[in-house]
């Protein structure tokens, strides 16, 4: 045990380290990741934002970050499935920790996202978001695309989030409209998957349906989203209710008719050819939660997303 040390979100002396924390002691950064605002160095970087002030029915989606990274001890130390390899190796990863939001002026919660995203992305190569609710996958984009340009969006998600708005609401269901309207998605290219809801307005973005989720095969589906993306640079957004409450109790717009967590899995690791610039996972929130169902979904879901960038990062060699 000598060579061993815990807590290694505090006492890596390199990104790159493996940690050797035991799964149930230590600190819980996501996936025991050094804890630091430094980002020189950095690959990637997984950051919190601990936001459900959108939420149209239950919240309790600011307690997900948590919940994330709580779960994400299981993966500690080890080669990680499906991807054959530790995804640390050759990549450096930090937790930067969570946003700061003040809970008493919501109308300040975009632009201080927004904001706090470009600051990280101009110091990294990838951000990897834990969310709170899916209305902070707007100000996200704003800041990837300020970046990147206009960005195809692949979203999983129970609903599609297209509900207009006035530009000034703070609502998790109308994000999408609103990003089609600003420019920041190419909606010809976009695409939803796991739609179990319907809207006014699908602002021309290509949608499968839950029931079509449920008739293709997992490759079959990766590979109508690769086609329909092409090779164009894409955003990825993980909404945990794109899953059937049974397998993701813990949400807040909870739809039944979902696909399994195998299922999408399978689904994620063959999209390995898709030029993925940032991606987030949201809606968590582990006060509806049984046994850690939904975030253990929710920090599989993100690890698959880390290791998705660490598989393009060795195709670009």
């Amino acid at each position: 045990m000598a060579e061993k040390t815990i807590d290694h979100a505090f006492t890596a002396t390199e990104l790159k380290s493996a940690a050797t924390d035991p799964t149930y002691a230590g600190v819980l950064s996501f996936m025991r990741r050094r804890y630091t605002k430094s980002l020189e160095g950095t690959d990637a970087v997984v950051w919190g934002i601990p936001f459900d002030a959108a939420t149209s029915n239950r919240p309790g989606a600011r307690f997900g970050p948590q919940a994330i990274r709580r779960a994400s001890a299981i993966f500690d130390n080890d080669p990680q499935y499906p991807f054959e390899r530790d995804l640390f190796a050759d990549m450096a990863v930090i937790d930067y920790g969570d946003c700061l939001l003040d809970y008493g002026n919501h109308w300040q919660t975009p632009d201080t996202i927004e904001k706090e995203a470009a600051k990280i992305l101009a110091g990294t190569g990838f951000l990897l978001t834990l969310g709170g609710d899916h209305f902070v996958t707007w100000p996200l984009l704003k800041a990837h695309v300020a970046k990147h340009g206009p960005l195809a969006l692949v979203q999983f998600d129970a609903h599609q989030d297209t509900w207009f708005d006035d530009g000034k609401r703070i609502d998790h269901g109308s994000f999408v409209g609103r990003a089609v309207r600003e420019g920041l998605i190419d909606p010809v290219h976009s695409i939803q998957v796991g739609i179990r809801t319907h809207a006014p307005d699908d602002c021309g973005i290509r949608i499968v349906y839950g029931h079509e989720v449920e008739e293709l095969k997992s490759g079959e589906l990766a590979e109508l989203i690769l086609d329909h993306v092409g090779d164009r640079p894409a955003y990825l957004t993980f909404d945990i209710d794109c899953l059937d409450p049974a397998y993701a109790p813990g949400t807040g717009t909870p739809v039944a008719g979902g696909p399994s967590s195998a299922k999408i899995l399978s689904v994620l690791a063959n999209l390995r050819k898709l030029d993925i610039r940032g991606a987030d996972v949201v809606e968590v929130a582990p006060a509806y939660d049984h046994a850690d169902i939904t975030a253990i979904a929710g920090a599989t879901v993100a690890m698959y997303m880390l290791g998705l960038h660490a598989e393009r990062r060795a195709l670009r060699g």
